[in-house]
């Protein structure tokens, strides 16, 4: 029976062990990865990532023919593939070639992406995982559910249970002795291999060499004991110098799993002899499979700047509680939702692609720069492009981009609201509106919009005026926080309009792909707010702030609507977040305490856009 992606989700969110594993490791995780980068200049060090593996994205001809030239000099054999059919019958040929029975594997997401091992299987040959996780998973017929830690989905008990189950029965749930126990079974496969099969972290076009970074020492063994060795390495892993190797090898350890290092570094430079003298077969395969269509894109180039470190992974609040075999293919999580729209179809992040909630998280830790919530942001515009949209979201889009009939409906919306609403919140709604309120409550609409009670509010005369950009929310859910930023804008001697041609921000458009909605939004509100002539544009919603500094550019830019461009940056530079403005006017002494006013104490949540788009994150404090 198959399982639809909305019951592989419940079945996610109902698994107690899945929930401990990805929760335990997800909060020990931050606190390692803050001491590991203790002393260090992170910023620094991901703006050096970034500028090696962007060099390497807008110039991978030129440095596969470097790498192929310097490798062959060594005595390695460097095959360019195109497609994962190429790779695979490569090695099938080689391993027929030279009476190959038996190949042991280090860990390569590569080899996962075209699924090498089922090939092989298929011809006969034995295919033996050496990492550990990747040994449990082969045990398990799964793929990995993470690019760094395969097995990280599973617990103790239930790893036991794989071994006594599927290689020898009564193994006990005890780490230690489940790591002897497969380091026992596996040191035969060694030995006995004809092939080792490796990836690679790092491809040096100056030398022609490999870096491979490990903790369990299986890759030596791998690249070392076997007669032929072949290294499957996507094109992207090339880097023009050696000395671009630095900034790599200080990053991927920290952000993977909070070690400064890992415990093995290996370069690997041309032919070595095997032990009985003969020489050894070195074998580099570097594939491409779309990544030089990618590296055409100029909004998606920035993908192949990732260096599978899973940090995105590693702090994604949507991997914590599903777990990688819900949010993703091979590749998964965010990045994995990238990657597989290019190097499978587009059509397969699908799905996957609307878990992201854009969040921002993996922007934050992310060593190489990309921007990861964007990018998945135009998966949604193409997929929209490509298949179209519901009928029913189009007709509500179409709605939201007329401002009158929207507005209209919304005042219509507070009536028919009074059956369903109550506490402030709205529940149950009937027929086909129940799935907006099958998991979830949503805000009522109030009696009253800002834009009506706005008009009541008795404001001094003053110089420097504001406009106040409400925001669907403020405007018609809670007026409230609308008169409460005016008075104490007024307090600071500000005074505060209400364009009234405002409207919705785009924002639901934008994140439903629906890029031509949100650009006449984004066009109704620029001229609305920038008719006033005002000092600032505040917003006390951060999503609507980031919608009015950032996201009308960037949609403008995706529709390649230039003419456009100029009026929205005029429109960022002029907005602010209401935290942001109040803390600049607490520092110039326009607002103050009274004396003698103590002010309470409450807890504060961080807004994902104020805090990691916006980085206001000690203004509210």
């Amino acid at each position: 029976m198959t399982t639809t992606f909305k019951e592989s989700i419940q079945e996610a969110l109902a698994n107690p062990n899945l929930r401990g594993a990805l929760g335990r490791f997800s909060e020990a995780y931050k606190i390692s990865r803050e001491k590991a980068y203790a002393g260090m200049d992170f910023e620094a060090v991901r703006d050096a990532v970034r500028d090696v593996k962007a060099y390497g994205a807008a110039h991978l001809e030129e440095l596969a023919e470097a790498f192929k030239v310097k490798a062959e000099a060594a005595g390695a054999k460097v095959y360019r593939a195109s497609d994962p059919a190429e790779v695979k019958a490569y090695i099938l040929a080689l391993a027929k070639e030279n009476g190959v029975r038996s190949i042991v594997k280090s860990k390569s997401m590569a080899t996962e992406e075209i699924h090498l091992n089922k090939h092989l299987e298929a011809e006969g040959i034995e295919v033996y995982e050496t990492d550990l996780g990747e040994w449990i998973i082969q045990l398990c017929h799964q793929t990995p559910s993470h690019m760094v830690m395969p097995a990280i989905h599973m617990t103790k008990e239930e790893v036991a249970e794989v071994f006594s189950t599927k290689v020898e029965e009564g193994q006990q749930p005890d780490i230690p002795k489940l790591v002897k126990f497969a380091r026992g079974k596996l040191r035969n496969r060694f030995l006995a291999a004809d092939m080792g099969i490796s990836g690679a972290n790092i491809a040096v076009a100056e030398t022609g060499s490999l870096v491979l970074i490990t903790n369990e020492g299986n890759a030596r063994l791998v690249t070392t004991l076997p007669r032929i060795h072949v290294a499957v390495v996507g094109i992207e892993k090339l880097v023009a110098t050696f000395q671009d190797v630095q900034p790599i090898l200080q990053a991927l350890p920290r952000n993977a799993t909070s070690q400064l290092l890992t415990s093995y570094v290996s370069v690997i430079t041309g032919q070595v002899p095997n032990t009985d003298g003969s020489p050894k077969q070195l074998h580099i395969i570097l594939m491409d499979n779309k990544r030089s269509e990618m590296a055409a894109d100029p909004k998606f180039r920035q993908a192949l700047q990732c260096i599978r470190c899973a940090s995105c992974l590693n702090v994604c609040p949507v991997f914590r509680l599903v777990g990688g075999h819900v949010f993703g293919k091979v590749y998964t999580g965010g990045i994995g939702t990238i990657l597989t729209a290019w190097f499978d179809e587009l059509k397969q992040s699908d799905d996957i692609q609307g878990l992201c909630i854009q969040c921002g998280a993996c922007k934050d830790v992310c060593p190489g720069r990309i921007d990861i919530p964007e990018l998945i942001l135009e998966l949604r515009r193409r997929l929209a492009v490509e298949k179209g949209m519901p009928l029913v979201q189009k007709a509500i889009f179409a709605v939201v981009n007329n401002r009158r009939l929207f507005h209209s409906l919304l005042r219509a919306a507070s009536v028919a609201q009074k059956p369903f609403a109550k506490g402030g919140f709205i529940r149950h709604l009937p027929l086909f509106l129940s799935d907006l309120t099958d998991f979830r409550s949503l805000p009522a609409i109030a009696p009253r919009p800002f834009r009506d009670t706005f008009k009541e509010i008795v404001q001094p005369e003053c110089k420097e005026k504001a406009a106040i950009y409400a925001g669907c929310l403020i405007d018609f859910s809670y007026p409230e926080m609308g008169e409460s930023v005016v008075r104490v804008l007024n307090k600071a001697g500000i005074q505060v309009v209400f364009p009234e041609g405002q409207t919705c921000c785009g924002a639901p458009a934008r994140y439903n792909g629906a890029y031509e909605t949100a650009a006449g939004n984004a066009k109704d509100n620029i001229k609305a707010l920038l008719e006033e002539g005002v000092t600032y544009v505040v917003s006390a919603c951060p999503t609507c702030t980031v919608a009015l500094k950032e996201d009308f550019i960037a949609t403008f830019e995706s529709l390649g609507m230039e003419d456009a461009i100029g009026d929205a940056r005029k429109l960022a530079a002029k907005t602010l977040d209401f935290a942001t403005l109040v803390k600049k006017l607490v520092d110039e002494g326009r607002l103050e305490f009274k004396d003698g006013q103590q002010a309470e104490t409450i807890t504060y949540h961080d807004s994902c856009h104020l805090k990691r788009t916006l980085h206001a994150q000690q203004a509210p404090r």
